[in-house]
Protein backbone atom coordinates (compact mmCIF):
# COMPACT_ATOMS: atom_id res chain seq x y z
CA UNK A 1 0.00 0.00 0.00
CA UNK A 2 1.35 3.49 -0.67
CA UNK A 3 2.62 5.37 2.69
CA UNK A 4 0.57 8.48 3.20
CA UNK A 5 2.99 11.68 2.61
CA UNK A 6 2.97 15.04 4.15
CA UNK A 7 2.48 18.12 1.88
CA UNK A 8 1.70 20.63 4.40
CA UNK A 9 0.76 21.95 7.93
CA UNK A 10 -1.15 25.11 8.53
CA UNK A 11 -1.73 26.68 12.11
CA UNK A 12 -5.67 27.77 12.59
CA UNK A 13 -5.99 31.59 13.19
CA UNK A 14 -7.55 31.86 16.88
CA UNK A 15 -6.05 28.14 17.95
CA UNK A 16 -2.57 26.48 18.92
CA UNK A 17 -4.20 23.53 16.54
CA UNK A 18 -2.61 22.55 13.26
CA UNK A 19 -3.82 21.30 10.33
CA UNK A 20 -1.59 18.74 8.03
CA UNK A 21 -2.39 18.20 4.28
CA UNK A 22 -1.92 14.32 3.66
CA UNK A 23 -1.80 12.82 0.38
CA UNK A 24 -1.55 9.03 -0.99
CA UNK A 25 -1.54 8.43 -4.73
CA UNK A 26 -4.37 10.33 -5.72
CA UNK A 27 -6.14 10.58 -2.41
CA UNK A 28 -5.95 13.63 -0.32
CA UNK A 29 -6.92 13.78 3.50
CA UNK A 30 -6.81 17.53 5.99
CA UNK A 31 -6.18 16.05 9.05
CA UNK A 32 -6.40 17.35 12.97
CA UNK A 33 -4.68 15.44 15.28
CA UNK A 34 -5.98 11.81 15.12
CA UNK A 35 -8.95 13.35 13.59
CA UNK A 36 -9.72 12.95 9.57
CA UNK A 37 -11.67 16.26 8.82
CA UNK A 38 -12.56 15.69 5.16
CA UNK A 39 -11.09 13.49 2.65
CA UNK A 40 -11.54 13.63 -1.59
CA UNK A 41 -12.82 10.20 -1.63
CA UNK A 42 -15.77 10.86 0.90
CA UNK A 43 -17.81 14.29 -0.28
CA UNK A 44 -21.62 12.73 -0.62
CA UNK A 45 -22.96 14.63 2.90
CA UNK A 46 -20.34 17.85 1.82
CA UNK A 47 -22.10 18.03 -1.57
CA UNK A 48 -25.67 17.85 -0.07
CA UNK A 49 -25.55 20.81 1.77
CA UNK A 50 -25.32 22.60 -1.43
CA UNK A 51 -27.93 20.43 -3.08
CA UNK A 52 -30.37 20.50 -0.70
CA UNK A 53 -29.88 24.05 0.02
CA UNK A 54 -30.27 24.87 -3.94
CA UNK A 55 -33.49 23.31 -3.91
CA UNK A 56 -34.90 25.39 -1.30
CA UNK A 57 -34.27 28.53 -2.87
CA UNK A 58 -34.47 26.97 -6.79
CA UNK A 59 -37.21 29.92 -7.29
CA UNK A 60 -34.48 33.08 -7.12
CA UNK A 61 -33.49 33.99 -9.79
CA UNK A 62 -30.29 35.74 -8.72
CA UNK A 63 -29.42 33.62 -5.92
CA UNK A 64 -26.11 35.09 -3.74
CA UNK A 65 -25.37 32.26 -1.52
CA UNK A 66 -22.02 32.21 1.23
CA UNK A 67 -20.74 29.39 1.54
CA UNK A 68 -18.72 29.11 5.44
CA UNK A 69 -16.10 26.56 5.08
CA UNK A 70 -13.73 25.91 1.13
CA UNK A 71 -12.12 22.47 2.84
CA UNK A 72 -11.93 20.36 -0.44
CA UNK A 73 -14.46 22.39 -2.26
CA UNK A 74 -17.36 19.51 -2.46
CA UNK A 75 -19.84 22.03 -1.20
CA UNK A 76 -18.43 24.91 -3.67
CA UNK A 77 -18.26 22.49 -6.86
CA UNK A 78 -21.87 21.13 -6.01
CA UNK A 79 -23.12 24.32 -5.26
CA UNK A 80 -22.07 25.45 -8.43
CA UNK A 81 -23.90 22.15 -10.50
CA UNK A 82 -26.73 23.23 -8.85
CA UNK A 83 -27.37 26.63 -9.04
CA UNK A 84 -27.88 28.83 -12.45
CA UNK A 85 -25.15 30.85 -14.74
CA UNK A 86 -26.97 34.43 -12.46
CA UNK A 87 -26.08 32.92 -9.18
CA UNK A 88 -23.31 34.34 -6.99
CA UNK A 89 -20.82 32.34 -4.60
CA UNK A 90 -18.99 33.88 -1.76
CA UNK A 91 -16.77 31.36 -0.23
CA UNK A 92 -14.87 32.32 3.27
CA UNK A 93 -12.00 30.76 4.30
CA UNK A 94 -10.39 31.39 7.75
CA UNK A 95 -7.35 29.20 7.16
CA UNK A 96 -4.98 31.23 4.12
CA UNK A 97 -3.40 27.60 3.59
CA UNK A 98 -6.65 25.94 2.76
CA UNK A 99 -7.20 28.12 -0.45
CA UNK A 100 -3.30 27.68 -1.65
CA UNK A 101 -3.79 23.75 -0.98
CA UNK A 102 -6.41 24.71 -3.21
CA UNK A 103 -4.79 26.21 -6.42
CA UNK A 104 -1.56 24.17 -5.43
CA UNK A 105 -1.07 20.10 -4.37
CA UNK A 106 -5.43 19.57 -4.68
CA UNK A 107 -5.56 21.68 -7.78
CA UNK A 108 -6.60 18.46 -9.95
CA UNK A 109 -9.47 17.69 -7.41
CA UNK A 110 -11.21 21.41 -7.67
CA UNK A 111 -10.65 21.99 -11.30
CA UNK A 112 -11.60 25.36 -12.50
CA UNK A 113 -14.02 26.20 -9.70
CA UNK A 114 -12.35 28.53 -8.12
CA UNK A 115 -11.85 30.49 -11.27
CA UNK A 116 -15.74 30.58 -12.01
CA UNK A 117 -17.24 34.16 -12.67
CA UNK A 118 -19.73 33.31 -10.00
CA UNK A 119 -16.98 32.33 -7.40
CA UNK A 120 -15.51 34.66 -5.16
CA UNK A 121 -12.80 33.96 -1.98
CA UNK A 122 -12.52 35.97 0.81
CA UNK A 123 -9.99 34.62 3.59
CA UNK A 124 -11.99 35.85 6.57
CA UNK A 125 -13.94 34.32 9.54
CA UNK A 126 -17.39 33.70 7.81
CA UNK A 127 -18.81 35.01 11.13
CA UNK A 128 -17.75 38.39 10.27
CA UNK A 129 -19.17 38.19 7.02
CA UNK A 130 -22.82 37.33 8.59
CA UNK A 131 -22.49 40.05 11.44
CA UNK A 132 -22.01 42.73 8.32
CA UNK A 133 -24.76 42.14 6.48
CA UNK A 134 -28.51 42.46 6.52
CA UNK A 135 -30.67 40.79 4.29
CA UNK A 136 -27.98 39.97 1.99
CA UNK A 137 -27.83 36.25 0.88
CA UNK A 138 -30.78 33.98 -0.09
CA UNK A 139 -28.53 30.83 1.45
CA UNK A 140 -25.90 30.68 3.76
CA UNK A 141 -23.95 27.40 4.34
CA UNK A 142 -21.92 26.62 6.89
CA UNK A 143 -19.39 23.89 7.39
CA UNK A 144 -17.47 25.44 9.41
CA UNK A 145 -15.42 22.79 12.17
CA UNK A 146 -17.00 19.50 12.94
CA UNK A 147 -20.46 21.22 12.90
CA UNK A 148 -22.47 23.13 15.94
CA UNK A 149 -19.39 21.56 19.07
CA UNK A 150 -16.07 23.28 17.95
CA UNK A 151 -13.43 20.86 17.15
CA UNK A 152 -10.61 22.55 15.47
CA UNK A 153 -11.68 25.88 17.20
CA UNK A 154 -12.99 27.23 20.03
CA UNK A 155 -14.24 30.75 18.37
CA UNK A 156 -16.93 28.62 15.60
CA UNK A 157 -18.60 27.83 18.53
CA UNK A 158 -19.95 31.58 18.37
CA UNK A 159 -21.48 30.56 15.04
CA UNK A 160 -23.99 27.90 15.72
CA UNK A 161 -25.01 30.37 19.72
CA UNK A 162 -28.37 32.05 20.17
CA UNK A 163 -26.79 35.03 19.41
CA UNK A 164 -24.88 33.53 15.75
CA UNK A 165 -28.37 31.95 14.71
CA UNK A 166 -30.08 35.66 15.20
CA UNK A 167 -27.34 37.59 13.37
CA UNK A 168 -27.42 34.64 10.46
CA UNK A 169 -31.03 35.01 10.22
CA UNK A 170 -30.74 38.66 9.83
CA UNK A 171 -28.15 38.39 7.09
CA UNK A 172 -30.61 36.28 5.31
CA UNK A 173 -33.53 37.69 2.98
CA UNK A 174 -37.13 36.35 3.25
CA UNK A 175 -37.77 32.93 2.66
CA UNK A 176 -33.88 32.53 2.60
CA UNK A 177 -32.48 28.93 4.41
CA UNK A 178 -29.34 28.59 6.45
CA UNK A 179 -27.80 24.85 5.66
CA UNK A 180 -25.41 23.55 8.66
CA UNK A 181 -23.48 20.59 7.80
CA UNK A 182 -22.78 17.91 11.24
CA UNK A 183 -20.33 14.79 11.70
CA UNK A 184 -23.33 14.09 13.84
CA UNK A 185 -26.60 14.73 15.77
CA UNK A 186 -26.75 17.43 18.35
CA UNK A 187 -30.65 18.09 19.60
CA UNK A 188 -29.28 20.79 21.60
CA UNK A 189 -28.60 22.89 18.27
CA UNK A 190 -32.04 22.13 16.47
CA UNK A 191 -33.74 23.49 19.71
CA UNK A 192 -31.61 26.32 19.03
CA UNK A 193 -32.44 26.33 15.38
CA UNK A 194 -36.18 26.70 16.33
CA UNK A 195 -35.80 29.46 19.24
CA UNK A 196 -34.24 31.53 16.72
CA UNK A 197 -37.28 31.56 14.75
CA UNK A 198 -36.40 29.27 12.06
CA UNK A 199 -38.32 26.50 10.32
CA UNK A 200 -35.96 23.48 10.78
CA UNK A 201 -35.53 20.00 8.61
CA UNK A 202 -32.90 17.66 10.00
CA UNK A 203 -31.89 15.20 7.36
CA UNK A 204 -29.46 12.30 7.95
CA UNK A 205 -26.63 11.82 4.63
CA UNK A 206 -24.62 9.50 4.08
CA UNK A 207 -21.15 10.46 3.84
CA UNK A 208 -20.74 8.99 0.27
CA UNK A 209 -23.84 10.41 -0.75
CA UNK A 210 -24.36 6.39 -1.83
CA UNK A 211 -25.85 4.88 1.22
CA UNK A 212 -22.30 4.37 2.98
CA UNK A 213 -20.02 5.80 4.84
CA UNK A 214 -20.56 7.70 8.18
CA UNK A 215 -24.22 9.30 9.11
CA UNK A 216 -23.50 12.86 8.65
CA UNK A 217 -26.58 15.46 10.13
CA UNK A 218 -27.91 18.23 7.54
CA UNK A 219 -30.23 21.06 9.24
CA UNK A 220 -32.47 22.90 6.46
CA UNK A 221 -33.13 25.95 8.67
CA UNK A 222 -35.47 28.34 7.06
CA UNK A 223 -36.61 31.93 7.52
CA UNK A 224 -39.66 33.02 7.22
Amino acid sequence: MIPWEKIDTAKIPGSDEELRLMRRGKEFSIKLGTNELMNNRLSGSEAALATLAAKQIEKVATPVVLIGGLGMGFTLRAALAALGAKAKIVVSELVPAVVAWARGPMAEVFGDSLDDARVSIREIDVGQIIQAKSSAFDAILLDVDNGPEGLTRKGNDALYSASGLTAAKAALRPGGVLAVWSSGPNPAFTKRLGRAGFDVNEINVRATGKGGGARHVIWIAKKG
